[in-house]
């Protein structure tokens, strides 16, 4: 008799509107981990399509996520993810139970960084902070408390 297959670890990336940082941070975690991690992305206030420049700069890197749609969070997703990473000062969510770390990352417009420019600095930053969540939850090493 084969044993049963151990439950990969569920994360969660949450921003306001689900069309940019989350959708980046999740095709970015789906990429690195493959099949061992359950990677989800909601927003607290979903907008109404995928920000094009996000899209835009995962392109460059050879990610899709145009066929995307932002979503708003499902209350019985984050009862059973391992950890609920938000991104952004303005995305905040209550998961009892479950780890909730902030990425508070870096917005390249508040020194006048815009356009496609801007996206791909968000872009590297939410990148490195992944290599650290696959590595702490996948390998068993790093720490995504450090990345952030």
């Amino acid at each position: 008799m084969t044993a049963p297959a151990p439950r990969r670890p569920a994360v969660l990336f949450v921003c306001v509107k689900n069309g940019g940082k989350s959708q980046m941070a999740a095709a970015l975690a789906a990429h690195l981990a493959g099949d061992a991690l359950e990677v989800h992305s909601a927003g607290t206030r979903p907008g109404p399509a995928v920000n094009s420049l996000s899209a835009e700069s995962l392109r460059e890197i050879g990610l899709d996520i145009s066929g995307e749609v932002p979503k708003g969070i499902d209350p019985a997703l984050c009862e059973r993810v391992d950890i609920v990473i938000t991104l952004g000062r303005e995305a905040v969510v209550e998961a009892p139970g479950v780890r909730v770390i902030n990425w508070d990352t870096e917005e390249p417009s508040e020194r006048g960084i815009e356009g496609i420019e801007r996206m791909r600095m968000v872009r590297d930053d939410i990148a490195g902070r992944v290599r650290a969540l696959v590595d702490e939850l996948v390998d068993g090493r790093g720490s995504a408390e450090t990345a952030g």
